[in-house]
């Protein structure tokens, strides 16, 4: 290794080479990084998304179908990057979550993951939500008073519930990034596996200020199938500076990489999206994919009605990680096309044009529930205002329109609880690729947005790699020699006057519609009892 003094980095940055992982709702991304040079080359590979026409709640993925795409990228990213892998000096991983795979003691999968979009626990969300209010749980108030139907404790229930033949085999529950990890060091030990503070507490009620997880006794009053469950979730809780362990000779070989670098625990893939597009204290970054997952951080720890999580070193392992979000984005961008039989980037064209409110729609983005603030996933999408001459197009940008208005709603509670949001930035995918969003996003929320200058997908990943390998001192130091610029959208004077005046008509629908009908719930109920999910999935 040499010595490099990239443009405006410190002429003392050890020149060092690593790998970052995203695992994503329908591939792996591998990207090679280089400390002076940024990203090399990278690479992605497939798997197969499992849904059942008959329950529009099913979604799950294999283990063995991640690994062998994990291999797939990585092998293709070295050869994009023109490098050797012997030269690459560590490799970090994150994941989407909640993702929850019950394994055997041998760590073997019992199951196929319950991927993070998997809603068949809602009932079991209920449950545990209804119990631990009634017990004055503490945990249920810092996961936002109310458990989801996305997390880990719900869905473990739902398959102990609905798998009785494999009970017996059951020795634990590891999330996605915790399994990656583990399969990749090797380790075997149950006591020993690496366990990230971030999917575990933002997902898991896991907390050492009462001890980890809620007690036995909670957790044995919502269910008795949980009996003995809560002492074999253990393992090492530790944040992302953590090394979870040396990559295995046998995993080397497969990925082309060498045996012993190190791996530092893992995290949930928008949490380190957020530091890849260099949040700082005072920022909010909403990674808008298929769905949105909103990230904020604090100094403190305070209590946040209805948001997901306040978790300690989830996000910065300095701060307190603050995780809020959108059940869906992309997907209702998607079905709106789909419905259409056009696709979101045909009918984007044009909408560039529309100006605010000019459809005359106000959409609910509920089409997959409620994450926050109402963390509620029986609602459905609702659209106000529908004329015989509306469009796909209108619908598509009230659908644009509804996404900001309730990440307004969600900035908002967090503003009112302390936290500091002064700066937008918008990552992920879509803001990427589509400056309409940014822009509404800039006029509703009155505020300058800002969008990464290049995709920060595994960026995040590579600097725990290279604080791993010892190359910077800071996640901030890294941050400084890898995030990129900005583009800055900002909001424009009438638009931002005409959202002003929507916002309350939105703020009183979501929150007049969301706590205080039942009509949603009740539809979702006959549709149930009727076979008419069945039948409009077929």
């Amino acid at each position: 290794m040499g010595v490099g003094c990239g443009r405006g980095r410190p002429p003392y940055i050890v020149m060092s080479i690593v790998a970052g992982v995203d695992f994503g709702t329908l591939s792996v991304r591998v990207s090679i990084f280089d400390s002076v040079r940024g990203r090399l080359g990278s690479g992605s590979g497939d798997y197969p998304l499992h849904r059942i026409k008959s329950d529009p709640d099913h979604a799950t993925q294999s283990h063995r179908d991640h690994m062998a795409a994990l291999v797939t990228a990585t092998r293709a990213a070295i050869e994009n990057a023109k490098i050797a892998g012997s030269a690459v000096e560590a490799i970090a991983i994150d994941t989407t979550g909640s993702s929850v795979v019950p394994v055997d003691e041998n760590l073997q999968p019992l199951d196929d993951y319950y991927l993070w979009c998997d809603h068949r626990a809602w009932k079991e969300a209920a449950e545990i939500t209804a119990a631990a209010r009634a017990a004055k749980l503490l945990a249920i108030d810092w996961c936002g008073g109310t458990y989801s139907s996305e997390w880990g404790f719900s869905k473990l229930l739902h398959w102990l519930r609905n798998n009785p033949g494999k009970r017996d085999k059951f020795a634990t529950a590891l999330e996605h990034c915790d399994m990656a990890a583990a399969t990749l060091t090797g380790v075997r030990d149950l006591g020993a596996l690496p366990r990230s503070v971030c999917a575990m507490g933002h997902k898991w009620m896991w907390n050492p200020r009462w001890g980890g997880f809620p007690s036995e006794d909670f957790l044995t009053s919502v269910d008795p199938l949980f009996k003995g469950v809560r002492g074999k979730i253990s393992g090492r809780f530790a944040t992302s500076l953590s090394i979870a362990g040396g990559l295995t000779a046998e995993w080397a070989s497969r990925l082309g990489l060498s045996a012993g670098i190190p791996i530092p625990v893992g995290a949930i893939d928008a949490h380190w999206d957020a530091i890849g597009a260099g949040a700082r204290l005072g920022d909010m970054v909403n990674v808008v994919g298929t769905s949105t997952c909103i990230m904020a951080m604090s100094p403190g720890t305070d209590l946040i009605p209805g948001v997901c999580g306040v978790v300690p070193g989830s996000i910065h392992p300095g701060l307190t990680g603050i995780e809020a979000g959108l059940s869906a984005t992309g997907d209702v961008f998607d079905a709106i096309a789909s419905r259409a039989g056009s696709t979101v980037a045909a009918l984007s064209a044009g909408i560039e044009t529309y100006k605010a409110g000019s459809t005359g729609l106000l959409r609910l983005n509920w089409d997959n529930g409620d994450r926050t603030v109402l963390v509620n996933p029986e609602l459905g999408g609702v659209t106000f205002g529908w004329k015989l001459t509306s469009t796909a197009q209108d619908e598509l940008f009230a659908a644009i329109e509804g996404s900001g208005f309730h990440t307004r709603i969600i900035i908002e509670r967090m503003e009112e609880y302390g936290v500091p949001v002064e700066r937008i930035i918008n990552a992920g995918g879509i803001p990427q690729k589509n400056a309409t969003l940014n822009r509404v996003y800039a006029n509703i929320l009155d505020k300058p947005v800002l969008v990464p200058e290049r995709d920060v997908t595994s960026l995040g990943s590579a600097i725990f790699a290279f604080l791993a390998a010892g190359t910077f001192q800071s996640v901030e130091e890294a941050q400084g020699a890898l995030s990129p610029g900005y583009t800055v959208v900002e909001p424009e004077t009438t638009d931002a006057d005409v959202y002003s005046l929507m916002y309350p008509l939105f703020r009183d629908l979501y929150f007049g519609l969301g706590e205080r009908s039942s009509v949603l719930a009740e539809l979702r109920r006959f549709a149930l009892d009727r076979g008419g999910l069945k039948s409009a999935a077929s």
